[in-house]
């Protein structure tokens, strides 16, 4: 094993939140290392949030062209799969090449690495040949990767992962969904408006489960109008394929057969690959327990889907503004004590930086590093209605003894909702503890439900009274006017 090269920082894995952590310290002045084996910038913006959201901005115009025949007048619609396969080519992903983003990260005054890192210690990591010592420590951010099930006959067969799912230039004639989560149901109802026959099989008894059932029953019944076959509480028993399509047999004697299969059934962590018993961390869990600065254990952090905090972009960047604050705060006492007179290189960039990432923190922060508070975690499935969610469902509410109270209204009795008329199926629902008189959840299902979701986040992460929520303002006629008739309804 080569000598190990001391740097400050060492970053495995540079998705959303990796390269955050990795490019903020390395413009504090820190000499960061950043190992990446696959794409800087992670899942998002390749094969996620970004070239999907323009697959679905493309379905919605679809759906929207053909609603003008109940609103004004008449539209013919021509799908055309083409420009939307070229834009995320060009626009998003430079055909899945990463060098703006490499070189985004060294102009920041990092250093790139390019392999699979491991721990081979405290704050050691080894990439390849080279070994890396890291002064302050080290951070993970290597991500999840999608589950593929234990299905009879499933491996080996050319089954679509998402990322197929978004690769494709050519729209299959039908696609079986193996999964009813977000991403199953976002991308099925792209297919299914761009002409796709899709059918969705999911093991539990509703698709959308981890949300309040009213959303499911929503956003189920749009991708039924949409043309989408859905099929709840049935489990796969085997997969099937002749060379030219799927067949896949369920319980109870289903049958589903398709052009192709796109299996959306979770993700998970590797944490084997990453080298934790040289560091004393359990390798064998599900994701990588972190405490409320992220730290894993002394000198090792992590942020994003690896932590099991939720498989979002907005968690990863949460986190990895906490994780930048710890360690610049780590290196300027470091500094300092090693230069009483203040005048070390790193000081003032790293003390800059540090507060203001103090100012910024959240309402749970101590000393100069905000601590991690998901209580208000908001999340959106961005079907056509959206559904944005955040807090805890009346279920988990229940489930915790709160005396919970519950408001809920429907879009389309709202004043905008009657206006909007076709595609204006949603509703406001408010989970609040009665004992504090507060919300601790919400959803909001419509037309712009993720965008309505912001004034309800800010409600439950203030723990807002509901006496001001009853006396506040909404505009007319407005969507998330519907909040006001949703809180008159609490019981």
């Amino acid at each position: 094993m080569a000598e190990p090269e001391q740097v400050d920082v060492v970053v495995v894995g540079l998705g959303v939140g990796g390269e955050e952590v990795a490019g903020r310290l390395a413009e504090a002045g820190l000499s960061v290392v950043g190992v990446e084996r696959d794409l800087v910038g992670g899942e998002c913006p390749y094969w996620g949030c970004i070239p999907s959201k323009m697959m679905i901005r493309a379905a919605n115009a679809l759906a929207e062209a053909r609603r003008v025949d109940g609103l004004a007048g008449t539209a013919e619609v021509r799908p055309d799969w083409a420009p939307v396969a070229r834009r995320i080519r060009e626009e998003a992903t430079d055909n899945w090449d990463d060098r703006v983003a490499v070189d985004r990260f060294v102009g920041r005054g990092g250093r790139f690495v390019r392999g699979s890192g491991r721990l081979t210690g405290p704050g050691r990591v080894q990439v390849g040949d080279q070994v890396f010592q890291a002064r302050y420590g080290v951070v993970l951010g290597t991500g999840t990767r999608p589950t593929v099930p234990p299905i009879d006959g499933l491996a080996g067969t050319p089954y679509w992962t998402n990322h197929q799912a978004v690769e494709v230039t050519e729209l299959p004639e039908s696609l079986l969904v193996l999964g009813g989560g977000a991403i199953g149901l976002e991308l099925s109802q792209v297919f299914a408006r761009f002409g796709v026959r899709v059918t969705v099989v999911e093991a539990l008894d509703r698709v959308l489960a981890v949300e309040e059932p009213e959303a499911s029953e929503v956003v189920a019944a749009a991708l039924r109008a949409d043309g989408v076959e859905i099929h709840t509480g049935v489990r796969a028993e085997r997969v099937g394929h002749d060379g030219q399509r799927f067949t896949l047999s369920a319980t109870g004697g289903a049958e589903f057969t398709a052009e192709r299969l796109l299996v959306v059934t979770g993700r998970r962590a590797h944490l084997e690959e990453l080298g934790l018993d040289s560091v004393g961390v359990d390798a064998g869990q599900r994701y990588l327990p972190v405490d409320d600065r992220m730290r894993v254990a002394d000198d090792l952090w992590a942020v994003g889907d690896v932590t099991g905090e939720g498989a979002f972009t907005h968690i990863a960047m949460y986190q990895a503004a906490i994780v930048i604050a710890d360690i610049l705060d780590r290196a300027r006492h470091a500094r300092a004590g090693a230069d009483p007179s203040g005048t070390a290189s790193v000081v003032g960039g790293a003390m800059g930086a540090a507060s203001s990432l103090s100012a910024s923190g959240s309402s749970g922060s101590a000393g100069t590093v905000p601590r991690a508070d998901y209580r208000a975690l908001p999340r959106v499935t961005f079907t056509d209605p959206e559904a944005g969610a955040v807090g805890l469902t009346e279920e988990q509410a229940r489930a915790r003894g709160i005396n919970v109270q519950v408001g809920f209204t429907k879009l389309g009795s709202s004043t905008r909702g009657w206006i909007h008329r076709v595609g204006d199926e949603g509703f406001i629902k408010l989970v609040a503890d009665a004992d504090q008189g507060v919300l601790i959840g919400a959803t909001s299902v419509g037309p712009a439900g993720g965008e309505v979701l912001s004034g309800l986040v800010v409600a439950v992460h203030a723990a807002v009274p509901l006496s001001l929520l009853r006396h506040m303002i909404y505009a007319y006629p407005t969507f998330h006017r519907a909040i006001e008739d949703a809180l008159r309804k609490l019981s």
